[in-house]
């Protein structure tokens, strides 16, 4: 499987609408992937689209670590389940964000797409503006998780 990368700016039209990068959207069309499942970001103010088979796999690990005869780990898979939605690229390359999530996570009319591996990314473009973390703290995690 490859992966995804690269950081592109789209605009979001006044019906919740966005075009999926083509660079994107040619990775997912040679990996066969038919539709996207979109949720918040557990940690940060984002959105992410998972394709089709890695949200399976993702579900599937979460699955196996959770007991389901625990009360709270049910709640943390009905949570994660929950804040999900199954999406599918229109045939221009669309998809259709619903005014909740683009409310959550503050975006208006821009935002950036970020290849993050598995998954694709969906900031508001404002927040990025600005790294994500100063690059002297980026340099000194990587070195001690490198070490």
């Amino acid at each position: 499987m490859s992966h995804f990368l690269g950081n592109f700016e789209a605009k979001v039209d006044a019906k919740g609408r966005v075009f999926v990068p083509a660079a994107f959207r040619k990775l997912l069309q040679l990996q066969g992937e038919e539709w996207l499942v979109l949720r918040k970001d557990i940690f940060q103010d984002c959105l992410v689209l998972y394709p089709g088979s890695v949200w399976e796999s993702e579900i599937e690990v979460l699955r196996n670590k959770l007991n389901k005869w625990n009360k709270n780990e049910q709640q943390v898979f009905r949570q994660f389940v929950l804040d999900a939605e199954r999406l599918e690229m229109d045939g221009s390359g669309r998809v259709l964000i619903s005014k909740r999530y683009l409310e959550l996570v503050g975006i208006d009319d821009e935002v950036r797409f970020l290849g993050v591996d598995k998954t694709i990314e969906v900031w508001a473009k404002s927040k990025l503006d600005e790294p994500l973390m100063n690059p002297d703290d980026f340099a000194n995690e990587i070195q001690k998780m490198m070490e």
